[in-house]
């Protein structure tokens, strides 16, 4: 007789540290003003929630790179996704922009995974409502592949080749007290509270 089982959950490791992370904003920051000539008409608008947390830390590195105070702003992308039926209610979040506004400008969106491409087109389509943009660029902590639009970003923290079953989450000291990017499976989370159970600032899983 064959017994079958069942694949055991993996439990999530660390794949980027505080350090890591760090280094990842500094070095993407150095690519913008390189790629941009020097930043001048940038826009950085961070997507809720982490997506904030990482564009005000490119922010700062982009100030102590330019010798300038580069427009910073926040784009709540709730009310654009297609999920929006399927899914809880969820608390509006703010949207501030920058008092210049983002008409002619570079506008880098800033968010923290990219996955299937959804969240990116929902912050374009909000976008669109707030002005017309010379350029729209994207800047992400992790690209974790799976695309279902054609979306790709223009500056990319780390690549990681993930499998659908996985889950990838991303913790900022800003709003989970520490700084680190865990990777594991999806299904661990219901078996382990020690694991990707959420946290009382639950994670951004973008789609």
């Amino acid at each position: 007789m064959t017994t079958h089982h069942e694949p055991t959950s993996r439990p999530p490791h660390q794949v980027l540290d505080g350090t890591d992370i760090a280094r990842v904003v500094t070095r993407i920051a150095h690519e913008i003003v390189e790629r941009a000539k020097g930043a001048e008409d940038v826009v950085l608008l961070g997507i809720h929630t982490r997506g904030v947390h990482l564009a005000r830390r490119l922010h700062g590195r982009l100030a102590q790179i330019t010798g300038r105070e580069i427009p910073l702003g926040t784009l709540d992308i709730t009310m654009y996704r297609d999920d929006l039926r399927l899914k809880p209610a969820r608390a509006l979040e703010h949207t501030e922009i920058p008092p210049g506004g983002v008409d002619g400008k570079l506008v880098i969106l800033v968010d923290d995974v990219l996955f299937s491409g959804r969240t990116i087109r929902a912050a374009l389509d909000a976008l669109n409502d707030i002005g017309r943009p010379r350029a729209v660029q994207l800047a992400v902590l992790v690209d974790r592949g799976h695309r279902e639009l054609p979306i790709r970003a223009d500056y990319v923290g780390k690549n990681l080749p993930t499998s659908l079953r996985e889950a990838v989450q991303v913790r900022l000291s800003d709003s989970d007290g520490v700084d680190a990017v865990l990777v594991g499976d999806r299904d661990f989370a219901a078996r382990s509270s020690q694991a990707l159970a959420p946290q009382p600032s639950e994670p951004h899983l973008p789609e």
